[in-house]
């Protein structure tokens, strides 16, 4: 296989659901053709983006909504990866046997399933709208990168985002960019201010993750009102100095078409080494 060119162009796929699974596949595919068409390599699409997100409530009706993993959607995206020639990164409700879980895939561009992350960190707040742990046992298959035909990636999922361990074990294991599948977003009726300061708090801490890790950070989340939750878009791309190098609308939908530079990496750890100044030795609690 031939080496990754240093330029690699992401493509978020920012968008709206509906209650209609096949829709939203149909129209995830049709942004994922359009992404490519605008030069997107490694198309990244939202956290569970066949359904609505049905985490608000606790409702035994939508475990009927999970699949296997490799399964139907995943085969689906694998052939028009393929078709493509892109790699993409996608977020599925996943059941196995009677364990169910959020789970994130990645395809590579010859079609191939390279493998699967299953979320670690499972939400518990019914309070605000995020009751996933009546759906998804935390996940159990580990933190691993996958290396795709133009970069090395990891993947954390949505609330996975606010915990450092995650991002700095696909550091320390070669990843270059962190793909974040996102279902986030503002309470209906909530307090403004303090809506707006999450948002921020959202942003800061991926940031951080690119800096204090110098990966590229790529964080794709829904938009539109459901129910409780009016998403907050915002999808984003952070390099390894915490810079923002697009960013999407609050909301509409929008696919983000985004260039990165791997040299950029060894660039900035030449001056910022990190990871190779670490004391594990003094960590221990």
């Amino acid at each position: 296989m031939s080496e990754p060119s240093p330029e690699v162009v992401l493509g978020l796929i920012q968008m709206s659901c509906v209650e209609e699974p096949r829709r939203n596949v149909e129209k995830a595919v049709e942004k994922a053709r359009q992404a490519a068409s605008d030069g997107a390599q490694i198309v990244c699409l939202q956290e569970l983006f066949p359904s609505l997100y049905f985490c608000q409530t606790n409702d035994p009706k939508f475990f009927d909504l999970a699949e296997p993993v490799p399964g139907p959607t995943s085969e689906l995206l694998g052939k028009l990866a393929k078709e493509l020639g892109v790699a993409i990164v996608a977020s599925l409700f996943e059941r196995d046997g009677r364990d169910y879980y959020n789970t994130a895939c990645v395809l590579d561009a010859d079609g191939s399933f390279l493998g699967k992350y299953r979320k670690v960190h499972i939400p518990d707040d019914p309070r605000n709208y995020y009751s996933e742990l009546f759906y998804f046992k935390p996940g159990n298959l580990g933190i691993k990168p996958f290396a795709t035909k133009f970069a090395k990636v990891g993947v954390q999922v949505c609330w996975d985002q606010w915990f450092p361990e995650g991002a700095r074990s696909l550091a320390l294991q070669g990843a270059e960019i962190i793909f974040y599948p996102t279902a986030i977003g503002w309470q209906v009726v909530g307090q403004e201010e303090l809506g707006k300061a999450e948002y921020q708090a959202w942003e800061t801490v991926q940031r951080g993750h690119a800096i204090s890790n110098t990966v590229f950070v790529a964080a794709t989340n829904r938009t539109g009102r459901e129910d409780h939750l009016n998403f907050w878009g915002g999808s984003f791309v952070a390099d390894p100095l915490g810079r923002v190098l697009k960013r999407a609308s609050h909301d509409r939908e929008e696919n983000l078409i985004v260039p990165v530079d791997l040299k950029t990496l060894a660039e900035v750890r030449k001056d910022w080494p990190f990871l190779t100044c670490r004391r594990t030795e003094e960590y221990s609690l």
